[in-house]
């Protein structure tokens, strides 16, 4: 039984926080540029050199890439033969509270979802815990801006809607967050499972490579016509017209039940933000 110390959490989380909100991943940021050589619309064009420049800039000072420093989603998958020393979801939302605080990262998150109130720290961060054969624990860190995260949707279909009503709903929720989540954005795609299953998928789906395609053709096909038909609505960058209104569309399934056809469709802006470290 291999033993990490609930401190070492601690630490990487906060790293991990500060990291991802000053650079993004490299698919991300290649996606961002290869957008700004081939869109063809001069006003989306210049819009996205603006977007390139504000990533150069992030780079090189540590700055964050956005000031919407997000709230704190954090996806671990920890080995069965490892044991943590110390409590394991405290030293999360103690590496949250030290990376926004050392790095000062804005602090959005209130203590109360009616009755608000600032928490000060930014905790407490949204954990999904994964047990995975090994002794290793993967940690990863997505900040994710409220101005996306609201634009989001969950329907739950009948079977009968089927494929035609699953990329119907895909669509019909890009077009109506328009220019309000800040595209370019990433569409995940979240489809099957249950209620809370189906949003769940859709959040993971944005962790995986901008522009990857499902391991299935079925999906992967789907995938290449949605991200068609969300560019062909015209919104563009940062809703000023242009061809390129998504940058990808990443869809996760998973079974579900005979009665139930559950879709969730999770926007994330140009900022798609994620860091991940291994202990």
């Amino acid at each position: 039984m291999r033993e990490i110390d609930a401190r070492l959490i601690t630490d990487t989380v906060a790293r991990l926080c500060i990291e991802a909100n000053a650079a993004l991943s490299p698919d991300m940021e290649k996606a961002v540029r290869t957008a700004c050589c081939t869109e063809p619309w001069p006003l989306a064009k210049t819009t996205l050199s603006t977007l390139c420049d504000n990533l150069d800039t992030a780079k090189a000072t540590g700055l964050p890439i956005c000031q919407d420093t997000g709230m704190a989603c954090v996806f671990c998958e920890l080995g069965q033969e490892v044991h943590i020393n110390g409590d394991f979801e405290a030293a999360v939302h103690a590496g949250v509270a030290k990376g926004y605080t050392e790095g000062f990262l804005r602090k959005s998150v209130v203590k109360d979802p009616i009755r608000r109130g600032n928490t000060g720290d930014n905790t407490p961060a949204v954990i999904q815990l994964r047990l995975v054969p090994g002794d290793k624990l993967k940690i990863t860190v997505a900040p994710k801006g409220f101005g996306s995260e609201n634009m989001s949707r969950l329907g739950m279909l009948r079977p009968s809607d089927g494929e035609q009503g699953v990329k119907d709903f895909v669509v019909e929720t890009v077009r109506l967050a328009g220019p309000n989540p800040c595209p370019p954005v990433v569409v995940g795609v979240g489809v099957g499972g249950t209620f809370e299953k189906a949003a769940l998928l859709a959040k993971q789906a944005l962790l995986r490579p901008v522009g990857s395609h499902h391991a299935d053709p079925y999906y992967a096909a789907m995938e290449d016509e949605l991200l068609a038909r969300i560019n062909a609505l015209g919104i563009g960058p940062q809703g000023f017209g242009g061809a390129t209104t998504a940058l990808g569309v990443q869809i996760e399934t998973y079974p579900t039940h005979i009665a139930g056809l559950p879709v969730a469709v999770n926007i994330s802006c140009h900022v798609t933000r994620h860091k991940e470290a291994v202990l």
